[in-house]
């Protein structure tokens, strides 16, 4: 059976799902907040703050998301990154990490390179299968600045941009 919407136009509306999901929740809120009296109209102004930071939040992993198609899968489980590549994967533990970098690359995607003591830095295409996933796990890295990597992963650049090392004095 055939999809009557087109594939990209499909792949745009996964893309932005979030902030879709967040504008759709919005209005509905707001009808409750102003048709009713009480717990409902409480109700109401819950769902529109719900639907903003659905939004925002939206916005913001939409930018992240740079594209699909590319080498490999990732898989973040139990605080472990876990990339599995046609040449080559690895797993870094996300607690372990001291320095998150983004490389560009001529024609391509963009690769994040994860480094972990003791062993080799593992490199992730920012277009590889579930690549999306290393956004939560960036996310718990304390002092982890969510902003300057979107703005990392939208300039172009020919250098690699260190996005978030480990304080000295955390290292032990």
């Amino acid at each position: 059976m055939h999809s009557f919407i087109r594939p990209e136009t499909r792949a745009l509306f996964w893309r932005w799902r979030e902030v879709l999901m967040g504008l759709g929740l919005m209005p509905w809120g707001g009808w409750l907040a102003a048709t009713s009296f009480g717990l409902i109209a409480i109700f109401g102004w819950t769902i529109i703050a719900i639907g903003a930071v659905t939004v925002f939040t939206g916005v913001q992993r939409s930018r992240f998301r740079t594209g699909d198609g590319g080498a490999g899968v990732v898989q973040v489980d139990e605080r472990e990154v876990i990339y599995f590549g046609p040449l080559e994967g690895g797993t870094v533990s996300i607690e372990a990490l001291t320095q998150v970098e983004l490389h560009p690359t001529e024609g391509g995607a963009h690769r994040w390179l994860l480094t972990e003591p003791g062993r080799k830095p593992l490199s992730i295409p920012t277009d590889a299968e579930h690549a999306e996933d290393l956004f939560d796990a960036f996310g718990v890295l304390k002092g982890f600045e969510t902003q300057r990597m979107l703005n990392a992963l939208s300039a172009p650049t020919s250098h690699p941009i260190v996005i978030w090392q480990k304080d000295a004095n955390q290292l032990h």
